[in-house]
């Protein structure tokens, strides 16, 4: 299994990585992260079979610096806090994909790979330190409660929320409880001049890990995968299977921002691909017992036809697994930019604590001997500023950016060369849309003002929306200059400073962005995905690749 970021529950957004952490050396810390988490009755001290004594003089150091600490330091301290920060930075410095998850935390990084969870079922975010729902998922709880877009939820369980300053994650836990329990709401609604008063009750909520899954044309699907869950594999044969029945004859797999997840699920996508029995993956490790090889077994679903994956630098482990499989195979053309380069295979260990250790025990390689992890030393904060290194060195902007040393070249099976050292390099590179990621308008997007903008939109336009069918709409709806102005003055009212050179420059991702979100309040998910991509360059460049056959056999060296 490969431990990717944990997400927010209730179809929040994704909670960010690790925040950097300085590197305190105190040497009575590191010393006491030797053997931290195994000072438990029930677990007895057991010293590693290979260095025994070097493991036993370590575990007694750090019981008796731990006692003296405990007992005689001149202020009260929190002995477990010391030994959670000290487990931490000894886990760092092995490398920076082990990690220590303490047992308040588990249900929380778990349910970002499970494939459900008991809550009431609604997509929200945070404007003006007001809890606002932006779509209440269908046939959820909520949604047949009457919980609209737009509503802002002024308390939830009788604890007020609005105005509270609460984090998405304590939000998300209000939200969430045992199944068939209920969820007291107070809501304000637009037009309502008294608050709205529900009771909903918590139910079994799909936590879907395919986001979009539909014909772009008659012949061409296009298939989104967020994460590798435990119903990941099923989801996707149920959704690939349909679109075959549409027409599909060449497909798009879009795997950008995938962090990876359930290596087997992964693994068993790819092999929907892949013909025979080739490789798919091995790892390899300290001894025999870490070592493992992967191959295809089944008859896939799309072993034959056009098939172009999108990945970018958010794409990492499983994902990279399966992008490296399908290229070392001539099997798919790779489209984007370099992938994350998380190639560490980790092993979840329970502890007696109800803690748990994620631990690295071996290495990802593709089918043609790549290592998937990019290099990395004793610096955590080095190594988690990789991707910012990327952006100064012009790597996102340019492939010639990229450096590949030559003993780190490979073959695949129609001797393309690929390289190694960290990631999978795309066969057509794209370079990274320089203003969707603009000072000014990554600003109007992590505020909110773009999302609370169409929300209000939406709410105001409600009747007139209901009246057109999405094709309508796409066909003919647009954000006037007057509106994106009014876009810009709220946006300054909320922070983000005044910049009309700014917004002319974004006018048209501004425009897109606004549409998708009008489109996902009124009209459902995969309008909001058809919307966007009219302005998503690698997926025009995906679609242009997949469609044309002759390229695609040249790059693939058919």
């Amino acid at each position: 299994m490969s431990v990717p970021s944990p997400a927010t529950p209730e179809n929040g957004r994704p909670a960010a990585i690790r925040q950097q952490r300085g590197w305190l050396r105190q040497g009575a810390l590191l010393l006491l992260a030797m053997a931290c988490g195994m000072l438990v009755a029930n677990n007895p001290f057991r010293p590693s079979s290979d260095n025994p004594d070097a493991t036993a003089r370590g575990y007694l150091r750090f019981k008796e610096i731990l006692s003296y600490v405990d007992r005689d330091y001149a202020d009260s301290v929190d002995t477990e806090g010391l030994a959670d920060y000290a487990v931490t930075q000894m886990l760092e410095k092995l490398d920076p994909h082990s990690v220590y998850i303490p047992a308040r935390d588990r249900e929380k990084t778990d349910s970002f790979l499970q494939s459900d969870y008991d809550g009431i079922g609604i997509e929200f975010n945070v404007f003006r330190d007001t809890m606002t729902v932006v779509a209440p998922l269908s046939s959820g709880p909520a949604a047949q409660a009457g919980v609209q877009p737009g509503d802002q939820i002024l308390s939830l369980g009788g604890k007020r929320v609005s105005g509270a300053h609460l984090s998405m994650t304590q939000l998300t836990q209000l939200l969430r409880g045992p199944r068939g329990s209920s969820v007291a709401m107070v809501l304000r609604r637009r037009h309502q001049a008294n608050p709205i008063s529900l009771s909903v009750a918590r139910s079994r909520i799909a936590n879907a890990s395919i986001d979009a899954a539909y014909l772009i044309d008659e012949q061409t699907g296009y298939i989104k995968v967020s994460r590798f869950a435990s119903n990941t594999y099923d989801e996707f044969k149920a959704v690939l299977a349909d679109l075959r029945r549409q027409g599909l004859t060449r497909l798009v797999l879009d795997l950008r921002g995938n962090p990876g997840g359930y290596l087997d699920r992964a693994t068993r996508l790819a092999d929907e691909f892949i013909a025979g029995s080739r490789k798919i993956v091995y790892t390899d490790g300290k001894g025999e017992q870490y070592d493992s090889q992967t191959y295809a077994k089944i008859a896939g679903e799309f072993e034959e036809g056009p098939l172009v994956v999108l990945v970018d630098e958010g794409s990492a482990s499983a994902a990279e697994v399966v992008a490296g499989a399908l290229q070392d195979h001539d099997r798919a053309i790779i489209v984007g930019r370099r992938t994350f380069g998380k190639g560490l295979v980790q092993q979840p260990i329970s502890l007696s604590d109800g803690g748990e250790l994620r631990l690295t025990i071996a290495r990802y390689y593709t089918p043609a001997g790549r290592s998937i992890q990019k290099p990395y030393g004793a610096n955590y904060a080095e190594y988690a500023s990789e991707l910012s290194g990327r952006s100064a060195r012009g790597e996102l902007q340019s492939a010639d950016s990229i450096r590949f040393t030559k003993e780190l070249r490979f073959r695949t099976d129609h001797g393309r060369t690929v390289y190694g050292g960290g990631g999978i390099m795309p066969d057509v590179f794209v370079p990274r849309d320089s203003l969707a990621h603009s000072a000014y308008y990554t600003k109007l997007l992590s505020h909110g003002v773009v999302r609370a903008f169409a929300l209000f939109f939406y709410q105001t336009h409600k009747a007139e929306l209901e009246g057109l069918r999405f094709e309508q709409f796409n066909a003919t709806f647009r954000i006037s200059d007057a509106q994106l102005a009014s876009l810009a003055t709220q946006a300054a009212q909320d922070g983000v400073k005044a910049d009309a050179a700014a917004v002319r420059r974004c006018a048209p991702l501004l425009r897109n962005q606004l549409k998708a979100y009008i489109a996902r309040s009124a009209y459902g998910l995969m309008p909001y995905y058809t919307v966007l991509r009219e302005q998503d360059m690698e997926l025009q460049r995906a679609l242009h690749a997949v469609s044309d056959s002759t390229a695609q056999l040249a790059l693939l060296g058919k």
